[in-house]
């Protein structure tokens, strides 16, 4: 394949390998239109088939390419706030999915709306178009005034499918991390062979270590009790519903559900701002939580943690709080530090998750979060799939969470 004719701005270019084209044009699409304005060179046209081969796009849809990032990063004819841009919406996320993984069509639609894409993205053409995710969720929850009524069943299904599939991820890890962790606070007479507690057996039998056989010989057996009581641990779920813990809220909702779905807990999930709702009548159905959440507004976290002490916690040493926020009081942040020592001093287990999702280390108040672990409740941010592994680690009443700040 020939190489393009020569450029005065690019005299080396007849020299550029297959991979430095490739290097160049990738640059070009990043920088949008603009770049050609600064150096003629990095026209698309100019930057060779050789160069559209190697990202696996032909000549004809390069263009299509550059306008579907254009349309969520540009300051171009359609404006800062993309008015008017409604027609090519749909063809937009056509292009994504054409172009670009999964993930990264989730990262795009996210700043497209950030721009302020979010009545074009409530359209009813357009919503199942979207890519579903806790993010969307998110969206639509904290702009659900903007969606019209014709979209409203649209946007209830994208809810409840994203968080059908969530619960199924989380479900079965929670179930077993809360069951195994409950058995572990008692010991059964009963003598079967699936409820042997293998390592309290080894560790109590060591003196009868036989060194010449090399082999246990136990004294003693200990059995897991394989019986459940009904409401032996209390839950208490505080979620901050500010605009920060969007996602958070979502997770912590379909955790709170699944709580509620065990017998063994006696669940409660109180959501806040500088108000306080109380959503644990709607815990059988995580979309009407959600739907109730009023995400955005201030953050008064001591008024959340009174009316949990007051209200909601009748059995301190059975009770397990956890804090969701990002502990950037709006509130009295002395007396919720006081009101938190008093309840640890109680009995109650307190845990606070900074944040809860897939993202990276949180911001958050590091001088209240010191203040909290300087009282034994650990701090840290949290991912869906180690959830069930800290859950289990705190209502095990053989070891108590470690003090921490962080990840």
């Amino acid at each position: 394949m020939p190489d393009d004719p020569p450029d005065p701005l690019f005299p080396a270019e007849p020299a550029l390998s297959d991979a430095d084209r490739d290097a160049l044009l990738r640059w070009r699409l990043v920088l949008g239109p603009g770049a050609e304005g600064a150096r003629a060179g990095l026209g698309l046209g100019r930057l060779g088939a050789r160069a559209r081969a190697a990202i696996g796009v032909d000549e004809g849809r390069l263009g299509a390419l550059d306008r579907a990032i254009g349309f969520a990063y540009d300051d171009d004819e359609r404006g800062a706030d993309l008015s008017g841009s409604a027609p090519y919406v749909p063809q937009w996320l056509s292009a994504l999915r054409e172009f670009f993984s999964g993930e990264s069509v989730a990262m795009m639609q996210r700043d497209a709306v950030d721009r302020g894409l979010k009545e074009l993205l409530f359209e009813p053409e357009t919503l199942p178009l979207l890519e579903k995710n806790v993010e969307l969720v998110a969206t639509l929850m904290a702009a659900r005034s903007l969606v019209p009524e014709r979209a409203k069943a649209i946007a209830r299904q994208i809810v409840a499918e994203v968080v059908a599939e969530i619960r199924k991820k989380l479900e079965s890890q929670l179930r077993t991390a809360i069951f195994g962790a409950l058995r572990r606070d008692r010991h059964s007479p009963l003598r079967l062979l699936r409820n042997l507690d293998w390592r309290r057996t080894v560790r109590s039998n060591l003196h009868g270590w036989d060194a010449e056989r090399r082999r246990l010989v136990p004294e003693r057996f200990y059995f897991w009790s394989n019986q459940r009581r009904h409401h032996e641990r209390d839950v208490v779920v505080l979620v901050d519903q500010s605009g920060s813990m969007a996602t958070s809220v979502v997770y912590a909702s379909i955790m709170a559900a699944i709580f509620a779905s065990l017998d063994v807990l006696r669940t409660r999930l109180v959501a806040f701002d500088t108000e306080i709702a109380d959503l644990t009548p709607l815990l059988d159905d995580p979309v009407e939580v959600l739907f109730a959440a009023q995400l955005g507004g201030g953050t008064d976290i001591e008024r959340a943690v009174a009316y949990a002490q007051t209200e909601l916690i009748d059995r301190p040493a059975k009770t397990l709080l956890l804090l969701v926020t990002d502990l950037y009081e709006g509130g009295d942040a002395p007396k919720l530090v006081a009101r938190l020592g008093h309840l640890v001093e109680s009995g109650v287990q307190v845990l606070c998750l900074l944040a809860l999702g897939e993202g990276g280390a949180p911001a958050h108040n590091e001088a209240l979060a010191a203040d909290l672990v300087g009282l034994g409740i650990p701090c840290f941010a949290c991912t869906p799939d180690r959830l069930a592994g800290v859950i289990e680690e705190v209502l095990s009443s053989s070891k108590r969470p470690s003090k921490r700040v962080g990840r």
